[in-house]
């Protein structure tokens, strides 16, 4: 019989992305309604607003996430750059130098400088990758993965406080959106903690506490310049 884990951290790139792009498209979209709601506008002016706020950010969501996804891919390919050259010039050395990683890791020195050769044996490059840098196959940086995941979700979350919105009547408007994005935050925190494998009561409690803390905030500051106005 053959034990085996399941492990999720191989989720941890898309995740990460979706988890960001569905959070910021229910706050900023359901703050940005009860923001506008509460200066006292029509509720055509409302929805304008949600939409526009929906467009941008998705495009703001895919832009910022493939950029930034793309200078840490950058960084890692530099950085495997430098160890094909110093593997080219310096092959000897980079044995060692892997062989003193297994060392400091508990294994013995004869042992660990067999593991070294046989590994860059098979694949020099992705051993140092690996153990020296940390770069592995899991983990790489994929920015075209990011900002699909982060603008697809971010439409997704967005769309909900916007048919709260378009549905309630003008008079509960500003309740009923603050209500259903809390638990669209909620149950978006459990489904996250859910996949990622973490509990799914601290994961909503946190998203709805932020969640919260920014639609208070934007009708505060909705309400004073409706009261300017």
């Amino acid at each position: 019989m053959i034990h085996s884990e399941h492990h999720r951290s191989h989720r941890n790139g898309w995740l990460r992305a979706a988890v960001l792009g569905a959070n910021d498209g229910i706050v900023s979209t359901s703050s940005l309604i009860l923001g506008v709601a509460a200066a006292s506008t029509t509720q055509s002016d409302i929805m304008l607003a949600g939409i526009a706020g929906l467009v941008a950010g998705a495009m703001s969501m895919a832009a910022g996430e493939y950029v930034s996804v793309s200078s840490q891919a950058d960084t890692e390919n530099a950085d495997l750059d430098i160890e094909r050259k110093a593997l080219m010039e310096h092959y000897e050395l980079e044995q060692e130098e892997l062989a003193a990683i297994y060392e400091a890791r508990g294994v013995e020195p004869a042992l660990a400088r067999q593991v070294a050769v046989q590994l860059m044996t098979n694949d020099a490059l992705g051993a140092h990758a690996r153990d020296e840098i940390g770069i592995t196959d899991t983990g790489q940086a994929r920015p075209l993965q990011a900002a699909l995941s982060s603008a697809a979700t971010f439409t997704i979350g967005a769309l909900l406080p916007l048919l709260v919105a378009l549905r309630a009547p003008p008079a509960l408007l500003i309740p009923l959106v603050a209500l259903f994005s809390l638990l669209f935050l909620a149950l978006l925190g459990a489904i996250a903690a859910r996949v990622g494998g973490a509990p799914t009561l601290k994961a909503a409690a946190r998203v709805m506490f932020w969640g919260a803390l920014a639609m208070v905030l934007t009708s505060a500051i909705g309400h004073v310049f409706g009261v300017m106005a």
